[in-house]
């Protein structure tokens, strides 16, 4: 049986209940399946009945302790009860990674309120809702630690304002909880990857799909994209004890792409090997074309 080659310790997680929100897909399934691996108790929840079971299963097969749990992050009633009902049959909560969170491509111009609102209800309320019940039901007596997902936003997002405008309220919201949370002993960080080859880049279709998408490694420094296992070793050190003095920061997972000046020419090269601990893992659709 093939297992998660993660660079921690098999028991760096052993008798820790961790929840990961969006865990039936991309870097939250990855990062489920890292946390598994290392002796968590995971617990993933999402919208998707169907894609939650599957990775559940997949857990299973190799070992793991897991659950699915059905939870709109957007629903404020559904996100109390579910961390009630973790509470409940599992007596605690020692970490939270808040990986849901969904976006479509749009200038700014075309963006319907509704669909402004959606986006920022999905990546910015719905990672309110998760911290605040995980601290107040649990954290704030218990302490624990946060890892929120958010994205390269810092030079604006154009085609995705919405989306970069819930990644900068989710960046802020992260420092003021790692000010706030500390008294209780809550460390709160995120992380801000860059273009991932993960499963969620088969979700974008027409000219993004086609013209955007196949370009996006020419832009960073390390010309290549990131994987979802360097996303989740990432995740897992903020959440460990290693980063017990670690609070209050964003780390980029980007390859440097957003350094640099566009004066600045990026010179073709190989150099830079990725980190693919994921024994689950697979090449997205979108670019089984170039093969």
């Amino acid at each position: 049986m093939m297992q998660y080659n993660s660079l921690f310790k098999p028991d760096a997680f052993a008798d820790k209940v961790i929840i990961v929100s969006g865990g039936g897909s991309g870097i939250g399934r990855c990062t489920a399946h890292e946390l598994a691996a290392l002796g968590a108790q995971v617990i993933i929840t999402g919208r998707n009945a169907e894609k939650l079971a599957k990775v559940e299963d997949e857990i299973i097969q190799d070992g793991g302790l897991i659950r699915s749990m059905v939870c709109d992050i957007r629903n404020e009633e559904q996100v109390k009860d579910t961390i009630a009902t973790v509470l409940k049959d599992y007596g605690r909560i020692d970490g939270l990674v808040n990986n849901a969170g969904g976006q479509f491509p749009s200038p700014l111009a075309n963006i319907s309120t509704n669909g402004f609102d959606a986006v920022i209800r999905n990546n910015l309320h719905g990672t309110f809702l998760m911290m605040r019940e995980a601290y107040n039901q649990w954290m704030s007596q218990h302490g624990g630690s946060i890892v929120n997902m958010t994205a390269d936003m810092w030079g604006g997002m154009p085609n995705m304002g919405h989306s970069g405008a819930a990644r900068a309220g989710v960046d802020n919201l992260t420092k003021t909880a790692a000010v706030e949370w500390a008294v209780s002993g809550v460390r709160v960080n995120a992380v801000a990857p860059g273009w991932v080859m993960s499963s969620g880049m088969d979700t974008y279709k027409g000219d993004f799909a086609k013209f955007v998408i196949p370009t996006l490694s020419n832009n960073v420094p390390l010309k290549r994209m990131g994987t979802e296992s360097e996303v989740s070793s990432v995740i897992c050190f903020l959440l460990s004890e290693g980063a017990a003095y670690v609070s209050g920061v964003t780390i980029r997972i980007d390859g440097a792409s957003t350094l640099g000046t566009r004066i600045y020419p990026l010179a073709d090269h190989k150099n830079s090997e990725p980190y693919n601990g994921f024994h689950r893992a697979f090449i997205p659709d979108i670019f089984k074309k170039d093969e």
